[in-house]
């Protein structure tokens, strides 16, 4: 995985992403048919609408590589959404991922298995952003400049999982890894964020899981035409979310386009709901959460009847301090390693720790 900080002006920022692509002789299989550039030509009209800024950032890339600005960014707004042609496009459309938060006597914490092709796992990031004029946070991604997950200065976090659609349901507008980025950026809690989420034009079916360290935590069940907030359950007294890569809330489950070949969505949103109503996840947050992770108490990460698909990284989220941890790769296999970047980027400018 790449650790990688960036900061100050966006298109700056694209600039030197596009001289590692360089130093590291990476290419682009910008295959797109007349379907794909016009969605991300229409796409991209809303993404400059809503945040120049991010488009900026991509030209700042395209620019150093030599690549068409228009072509590029309709490629990444097709990421998670309309990259239908497997044999032609990177990347492949199928993803797993389980993310969920939690608040459990005064701890926040959020976690997450992303699950992809094997791949693509060499190419994912762990990045710092400090952009001018944004909040600073951190990001998970298997692609670049828009991210499946993240946590920013004020303890936000924003996860997206992927639920399929029918081509001809889908719409220009933001997909769900640009949503993720925007939120991070733009976004102080999970109010904030879903009143930034409801006005903004979707892409293609999706879920995004908002938690802040105040505890108030949702799912955005998303459609190009409908969106419905999912609230906590509570357990015990204390609040779960979770989503997986199918719609949960009964109003929303006829618009997934998956019909179940979705990697036992169902069972993994089972086993991190019952974990927690069952009492598994206890005062030790950090290690019971990574032993869901690692599917200690039912199936979470045990792809291994499935050919070209794993959990290819694990996240674990502390809202409040900002500390997370990290497997980079199968948690059953990768230990958890803290990265302190975001907290140490907060509290040592601010002088609350010694540096």
């Amino acid at each position: 995985m790449y650790h990688l900080r960036l900061k100050g002006d966006h298109y700056k920022m694209g600039v030197k992403r596009g001289k590692i692509f360089n130093k590291c002789q990476i290419s682009f299989p910008l295959l797109l048919d007349n379907f794909q550039l016009e969605h991300g030509k229409q796409s991209e009209e809303i993404l400059r609408k809503f945040f120049p800024e991010v488009c900026e950032e991509i030209r700042g890339v395209s620019d150093t590589i030599g690549a068409d600005y228009l072509h590029f960014a309709s490629w990444m707004l097709c990421m998670g959404c309309c990259m239908y042609n497997l044999e032609d496009n990177f990347p492949i459309e199928i993803r797993g991922c389980t993310a969920f938060a939690y608040s459990q006597n005064g701890r926040l914490i959020y976690g997450r298995n992303n699950d992809l092709p094997p791949y693509l796992r060499d190419g994912c990031k762990s990045e710092i952003y400090a952009p001018r004029n944004g909040n600073r946070f951190n990001i998970t991604t298997s692609s670049f400049i828009n991210e499946e997950e993240g946590l920013n200065e004020h303890g936000l976090a924003v996860a997206m999982t992927f639920v399929m659609t029918d081509l001809k349901k889908i719409k220009a507008g933001f997909n769900s890894c640009f949503i993720v980025r925007y939120l991070l950026e733009k976004a102080n809690d999970t109010e904030q964020a879903v009143s930034l989420l409801m006005n903004l034009p979707i892409a293609s079916n999706c879920n995004i899981l908002l938690a802040d360290k105040s505890g108030n935590m949702a799912v955005a069940e998303c459609t190009p035409t409908l969106k419905k907030v999912r609230e906590a359950e509570i357990f015990h007294g204390n609040r779960i979310v979770c989503t997986v890569n199918s719609f949960t809330s009964d109003e929303m489950k006829p618009y997934d386009d998956a019909n179940g070949d979705d990697y036992d969505s169902r069972k993994r949103y089972k086993v991190v709901i019952d974990s927690f109503f069952s009492g598994k996840i206890r005062d030790d947050y950090i290690k019971t959460t990574e032993q869901l992770l690692k599917g200690d108490y039912g199936f979470m990460c045990q792809y291994d009847n499935e050919p070209d698909f794993e959990t290819v990284w694990s996240s674990i989220f502390d809202l409040e301090s900002l500390a997370i941890y990290r497997a980079e790769g199968d948690p059953r296999k990768k230990k958890f390693i803290s990265d302190n970047r975001l907290h140490d980027l907060k509290f040592k400018q601010a002088g609350i720790i010694e540096t």
